[in-house]
């Protein structure tokens, strides 16, 4: 079954020539139906008093970390954040859990850089306990990582059974995770060498994608079709020389110009030849929520047009 379109606008701090309060309002405005914002250790603002404060000036717009880093907060404390924000925002939280990934917030902070394996232990046990979290009654939970012990959260979430959860996943473990847990599942490059580097580049390109997206039906099952499915542009470039400005993209890569065309790690064209580009991904991938960087590209003032034409269809 085919979603309808919905875009998300993720920023690190205020778009340029705005505060925070009249970026979340823009993003209102021009129709996106979420702000994102990633949870890193350097230049970019909090996510959760961010997010708090965003809620405070809009009526639609959903609100989310693309995504929390699990290793960064007990998940109590996480799920207890979440559901303050669906209260305060009347269930507009979008909930963004991932292992952990950028090798930098680990080696800055003094923090144990675990194998990926093992992050992606703790993240399912977050998981287990968030859930746990949000639903009636106290819990307890004995983990290899995590113990809980007659705990009773609060407040429980505005949305019944809690907000949707988003589960990025770029390898074959946290693919199977994400279409065991996730309402949302993201599909990215692996990133288990903790850097978007040579590989990461590799992993984006539309075979990789390919692969990807195939594993992730095959896990899902019959939860598929209930899936929504997302892709998080790295470059936006809205520009009449798609020809020239993939000619540049396929030289920085090192690789094709067709691959630089269909990898959803980028969007170039014109308006129209953008729109055609996500309806395209969305017959191969399944693609219909389509998080764009304000902060990645140019054009972006334009972008808004893409929303206009796509969204709800």
């Amino acid at each position: 079954m085919t979603q309808p379109f919905r875009f998300g606008l993720q920023l690190h701090s205020p778009i340029e020539g705005m505060n925070w309060l009249d970026s979340a309002r823009y993003a209102e405005q021009q129709g996106y139906s979420s702000i994102l914002i990633p949870d890193h250790f350097h230049h970019q603002y909090g996510p959760v008093s961010a997010l708090a404060a965003a809620a405070a000036v809009t009526t639609e717009l959903k609100l989310g970390a693309l995504v929390f880093g699990n290793d960064y907060r007990h998940p109590v404390m996480l799920a207890k954040e979440m559901a303050t924000l669906d209260q305060i925002s009347e269930g507009r939280c979008e909930f963004g859990l991932g292992a952990g990934w950028m090798r930098t917030d680990y080696q800055q902070s003094g923090m144990t850089y675990d194998r990926p394996g093992r992050r992606i232990d703790r993240l399912i046990e977050s998981l287990a306990i968030i859930k746990a979290c949000w639903a009636p009654g106290p819990f307890d939970f004995a983990g290899e990582h995590y113990t809980i012990s007659g705990y009773d959260g609060h407040p429980k979430p505005w949305t019944e059974s809690g907000p949707p959860i988003i589960v990025g996943g770029g390898g074959p473990r946290m693919l199977g995770v994400a279409a065991e847990h996730a309402d949302i599942v993201g599909v990215t490059a692996n990133l288990r060498a903790g850097e978007v580097g040579v590989d990461a580049i590799a992993d984006s390109m539309p075979s990789a994608y390919d692969r990807k997206v195939a594993r992730l039906r095959e896990r899902a099952g019959d939860r598929i079709d209930d899936l929504e499915i997302s892709s998080l542009t790295m470059n936006t470039t809205i520009t009449d020389d798609r020809d020239g400005a993939l000619g540049f993209f396929a030289e920085m890569f090192n690789t094709s110009v067709a691959d630089v065309a269909q990898t959803p790690a980028l969007l170039v064209g014109s308006v129209s030849q953008i729109v055609d580009s996500l309806q395209e991904r969305r017959e191969r991938w399944g693609f219909n929520y389509v998080v764009v960087q304000q902060d990645g590209g140019q054009g972006m003032e334009h972008f808004p047009k893409v929303v206009a034409a796509l969204a709800g269809t």
